[in-house]
């Protein structure tokens, strides 16, 4: 990517956009990158094996972004690939169908260095589905701060939203490759358990959703949401209110879950999460 910074100097924020076939809508995000007012930055596009006109889009860019190929191997897996390979102290998501408004990233930057021991923070945004704007629900309002007891109801970080310093995923990790959704849920909470999650109250990204291939529309997501649950309630780093807290939630996503199942038959899953939750 063409650098505004120092020749050599490597580049202070490192922006990763997954994508998997993506075509029809990848020329925005990333447009959406190179026309920030912040420009001390590099691009990272993984494609996680796309079969659609993905190849052609990126490469009509040139040296403007840094593009990684990979067979297809999920979304989680892509980011850490990007993580892995980013060169930035900071670390930037967009995921491939939103859009960051300019000034994202330098007001985010703003923050850093106003708050130089924060490790996350995430901004406001702006909800669009199929094209028309929405109203985010009262339940889906950003809290800021020590979040992790509201987070585990719902995810209520985006990856779009969030700046990340480098170093937080050597104390928590990076992305659960196992976890084929609700991976960033995971991820929140392993980061809101123990260090605050800090909000700049501004839309920043516009969010875009209704179409057939988001995660977010699988069904089924509290199965997902479940088992990052029980990733942290076994993880021996809650204090006794989140361990609480977290067992209360993983008891209530069990019983609708095994509700569910057995209203469309699957007794035997139903079962599972009936036990699961008696466990705890």
């Amino acid at each position: 990517m063409k650098k505004m910074n120092k020749i050599g100097k490597k580049p202070q924020v490192s922006v990763i956009i997954p994508t998997y076939n993506r075509g029809w809508i990848l020329k925005e995000a990333i447009d959406s990158v190179l026309a920030q007012d912040y420009k001390d930055l590099e691009l990272i596009v993984v494609d996680d094996g796309s079969t659609d006109n993905t190849f052609e889009i990126l490469a009509s860019y040139g040296n403007d972004i840094k593009v990684l190929f990979q067979e297809n191997k999920g979304v989680s897996a892509a980011r850490n690939r990007g993580i892995t390979e980013a060169s930035g102290q900071l670390i930037a998501f967009l995921d491939s169908d939103d859009l960051w408004l300019p000034r994202k990233l330098s007001t985010q930057i703003d923050f850093f260095n106003q708050m130089p021991d924060a490790l996350i923070c995430q901004t406001e945004e702006i909800w669009v589905r199929n094209g028309i704007r929405v109203n985010p629900k009262k339940r889906h309002k950003k809290p800021s701060g020590m979040i992790f007891e509201p987070s585990l109801e719902l995810c209520l970080v985006s990856p779009s939203a969030v700046m990340i310093r480098r170093s937080l995923f050597d104390r928590v990790g990076e992305f659960d490759v196992t976890l084929s959704a609700c991976e960033d849920y995971d991820l929140w909470l392993r980061i809101s358990c123990r260090f605050p999650v800090h909000l700049i109250d501004t839309p920043l990204i516009i969010k875009r959703g209704g179409h057939d291939d988001q995660l977010s529309s699988m069904k089924g997501l509290d199965k997902f949401r479940i088992k990052a649950i029980v990733k942290i309630i076994k993880s021996n780093r809650l204090s006794d209110n989140q361990y609480s807290a977290a067992v209360k939630a993983l008891k209530e996503k069990c019983e609708i879950y095994s509700d569910g199942c057995r209203k469309r038959g699957r007794e035997e899953e139903a079962l599972y999460y009936a036990k699961l939750a008696d466990n705890y």
